[in-house]
């Protein structure tokens, strides 16, 4: 029997073997972090000297584009005018580097991802990397989106192999495909812990010069260890546990580590999970008359009402952003993904199915109303993502989290109107801002701003929305009644979100992928179902219509991976199927 692991011996024989797998851009058909310094090789590295990524000199793109800019891929595209002789995967690049016996750097994110856009303006725009790369490797970019098969092959070996994983992933191989050194996001500089890209490379050369040998039967070693450690002997007469008792262990240990003061089931960074919320709310069903089960209710409860109380959702625009940087739900990695608004839809809908509360209920229909709003297609389609960063102001370049976070001038002058009835004197904007938690100084600690989450410290001074107070106890500290307080928040919500309209958007995503689109149609139809919401059930169905006019093929009964938004409401497909 064999687990996860196996992805990289077998995936390896698939990516080599398959003409659809390994085509050219014509043919054929972990912890999920963004980023990590880690490395996984058998080259040993030096531990660093002075300099910062900051070090590394910038210059212009150049005007002439390379290969990629053929390709549909946003991310690949974001490329096009690196100074790197960028291939996307396919036997071009696999032939040239047999051919040259050079190794391949493969190179895997996705394009609204922050250490990704970080890689590639401080790294992949450099000239002199750029030379680098293109003397004695071959490049090779892809799309984790679009080929999540090539994806999770190499993150097995960075993941097995390191501390971690994440995007962007860097791996270098033999022309056979075969890794032998992996990381995910390199300064370009050494500094003082961090390897720079610069000296990886440098060092990877050297070695493929004059130990490649030494290197190819360590990448052996390692692909043979990793299959050993992947098999699981059961014996001859032992059975496999049953379902009963795996789902037992599942809740113990999901028990074990659960926050009891701000819900999830980990430290930092945390991410909403709904796979684990949806297992928690079934094993109630099944142990509702058990401590367990209430225990399950409970925890899956208090993390979805933490959650929604948190940074970690738009309060402004609705929807969640993918992660939060911190225990308390408070500070956001910015991005918003399509697969976690879907899934979270139909968590939110079963929470308030088990509670009544109609506070669940409010969430659901506020992520779909953003995911209607911001990531649909004329033609029933669901886009990938938005960005995490976008620029403060136009002509200014991008930094994380721009398009949400606000400061106290900004919303004292949005909202001075007088609050009639307080009982001391009270503006709109500053109920909003103590009810949401804004302050002179910016919500965000210090500890959050210039970490390695925010290295350059862009959230400093900012605040990020986040409910603090219920409308009960914000009533009563002003001596308000709670509706009146109520519509007060939700007026000025909403000059905020008119405001927050006029400043330069996050860059979208509009790969539409098959799978991600199967979450949404999932999240409108339970929804709408659960709610009673006709409207709500019929962005189901056109969703549903669009996968099948758009992204199965009769013919071969096969459904279509991805395809992408083109221009005047258009449908444009490239390569690749989602059942390969």
């Amino acid at each position: 029997m064999l687990g996860t692991r196996t992805w990289l011996c077998r995936g390896l024989l698939q990516l080599r073997a398959s003409p659809c797998l390994a085509s050219s851009r014509r043919g054929g058909s972990s912890r999920d972090k963004d980023r990590s310094v880690s490395v996984s090789s058998s080259v040993s590295m030096p531990a660093g000297g002075k300099g910062s990524r900051t070090n590394c000199v910038q210059s212009t793109p150049q005007k002439v584009p390379n290969r990629l800019i053929s390709e549909k891929s946003p991310y690949l595209l974001q490329h096009a005018y690196n100074p790197v002789d960028w291939y996307p995967w396919g036997q071009e690049a696999f032939d040239k580097a047999r051919k040259e016996n050079k190794p391949i750097f493969l190179s895997v994110g996705y394009s609204t991802c922050h250490w990704c856009h970080m890689m590639e303006e401080e790294s992949f725009r450099n000239e002199e990397i750029g030379r680098l790369l293109n003397e004695d490797f071959v490049s090779v970019k892809v799309d984790r989106e679009e080929r999540p098969d090539v994806d999770k092959v190499y993150m097995t070996f960075v993941q097995a192999t390191s501390s971690g994983g994440g995007w962007p992933m860097s791996v270098w191989l033999t022309p056979n495909l075969q890794p032998f050194v992996g990381g995910t996001y390199f300064p370009p500089e050494d500094g003082l812990t961090r390897v720079g890209f610069r000296t990886v490379l440098l060092r990877i050369r050297d070695q493929w010069k004059q130990n490649k040998n030494a290197l190819l039967e360590n990448s052996q070693r390692v692909t043979t260890a990793l299959l050993a450690r992947s098999e699981i002997s059961t014996g001859d007469r032992q059975l496999p546990p049953s379902a009963a008792t795996m789902n037992s262990r599942c809740f113990q240990q999901l028990d074990e580590g659960y926050d009891e003061e701000y819900g999830g089931f980990a430290e930092a960074p945390k991410f909403p999970t709904p796979v684990i919320l949806s297992f928690l709310f079934s094993y109630w069903l099944s142990h509702r008359l058990t401590q367990d089960g209430s225990r399950a209710q409970q925890m899956a409860l208090h993390t979805l009402k933490m959650m929604a109380n948190g940074g970690i959702r738009d309060h402004i625009g609705q929807g969640f952003h993918r992660y939060s940087t911190d225990r308390q739900w408070h500070v956001p990695h910015f991005e918003k993904m399509l697969y976690d608004q879907g899934q979270l839809a139909v968590a939110y809908s079963q929470a308030f199915q088990i509670s009544g509360d109609e506070f669940y209920s409010d969430v659901a229909k506020g992520i779909l109303l953003y995911v209607a709003r911001n990531l649909s297609h004329r033609s029933g389609g669901f886009y990938s993502a938005e960005d995490a960063d976008s620029p403060p102001e136009r002509g200014m370049p991008p930094k994380e989290g721009a398009f949400y976070v606000w400061t106290i001038k900004e919303v004292q002058q949005l909202l001075p109107e007088p609050v009639l009835g307080a009982t001391e004197p009270l503006t709109s904007g500053q109920l909003l801002m103590k009810h949401y938690g804004l302050t002179e100084a910016g919500n965000i600690s210090p500890s959050q701003s210039y970490s390695p989450q925010d290295p350059k410290g862009e959230l400093q001074g900012q605040n990020v929305l986040t409910i603090r107070y219920s409308l009960e106890l914000t009533a009563a500290r002003f001596g308000l009644e709670v509706e009146v307080v109520r519509t007060l928040l939700n007026t000025g919500l909403e000059k905020l979100f008119q405001a927050r309209k006029r400043r330069p958007k996050p860059h979208l995503d509009s790969k539409m992928l098959a799978a991600w689109n199967g979450l949404m149609v999932s999240g409108y139809a339970v929804t709408g179902a659960v709610l009673g919401m006709e409207r709500l059930v019929s962005y189901a169905t056109n969703g549903a219509k669009f996968l099948k006019r758009h992204m199965f093929d009769v013919a071969s009964s096969r459904l279509m991976r991805t395809c992408y938004a083109g221009s005047g409401g258009t449908v444009e497909h490239r390569w690749g199927w989602a059942n390969s």
